[in-house]
């Protein structure tokens, strides 16, 4: 009698304690009737290595990876997604029964999908949009909307060099702003979005002045704790319409639970209150 292994899945952090993405698993697992388990394991980077080569021989048939080793699994996957390439960090990796390490990144996805479910008349074509912040999450962002077909982007982050190095990498769409400027083009833009911690609890708030900002503009926070940041209370209160950052991390989990799990998990109200809650 054969007996088929139960799949197992980690998110692998330092630290991980705080991650919404066991519960949000765990939950598709049970509502979709699924034998699986996923479950959250802090790995210093200097364990990340050895970790990562055990984890296909203990029953891993993949992996989440997040701060501070989404740049360092790449350098350690066997094939990797041209979108995980491009955007120099992965998030989602897949496990082969040979133990081969396949590397993803569904921040873009998971990115775009939040503000469809939310505005689903919303076009990346329609307009050019601003996006302040050029860390790791920018560069996912910016990679979305190139693909997605955003006619031009506006780029500001406090250190000027950071963003100057994302246009390099990501072409000419990309058109670098001073950070200081960035409000002088609000009346302009169909997009705004902020990808830094700015508005995050315990962090200083977005200081950029929205006077210009006019109510055709989407605004979107990839913060979510708090739900509706000063920004989105900002943007609300000019009457734009706004997106939370909570359903990109339950839309960017969407594709690697399918491909672990075997089923796609929908994301619904239901799901959010979860991770609320």
């Amino acid at each position: 009698m054969t007996v088929s292994k139960i799949p197992l899945v980690a998110v692998i952090g330092h630290p991980i304690s705080h991650s919404k993405s066991p519960r949000l698993h765990g939950n598709w697992l049970k509502k979709l009737g699924l034998a699986g388990y996923y479950i959250p394991v802090d790995v210093e980077p200097a364990d990340f290595a050895h970790v990562l080569k055990m984890m296909p021989k203990m029953g891993f048939v993949g992996a989440n990876v997040t701060i501070p080793h989404k740049h360092l699994a790449l350098t350690h996957a066997d094939h990797v997604s041209d979108r995980a390439a491009l955007i120099g960090a992965a998030n989602t990796l897949s496990f082969s029964e040979d133990g081969k390490i396949y590397a993803d990144n569904t921040d873009g996805y998971g990115f775009i999908e939040n503000i469809k479910d939310h505005q689903p008349n919303w076009n990346a074509a329609s307009g050019p949009a601003l996006v302040l912040g050029a860390g790791g999450a920018s560069r996912a962002v910016l990679s979305a909307l190139i693909e997605a077909g955003a006619p031009e982007i506006y780029l500001a982050n406090r250190t000027r060099a950071r963003a100057d190095q994302l246009k390099t990498d990501l072409g000419a769409r990309i058109h670098v702003l001073d950070w200081s400027k960035a409000s002088e083009i609000l009346d302009g833009i169909d997009l705004m979005v902020n990808t830094t911690s700015l508005g995050m609890v315990g962090k200083p708030d977005l200081s950029l002045s929205l006077k210009n900002l006019t109510s055709k503009t989407l605004v979107t926070d990839l913060v979510y704790t708090p739900l509706e940041t000063d920004l989105l209370k900002q943007a609300n209160a000019i009457g734009c319409p706004v997106v939370d950052g909570l359903g990109m991390l339950i839309h960017q989990a969407v594709p690697g639970f399918e491909r672990w799990f075997g089923k796609k998990p929908t994301v619904d109200q239901e799901t959010r209150n979860l991770l609320l809650s």
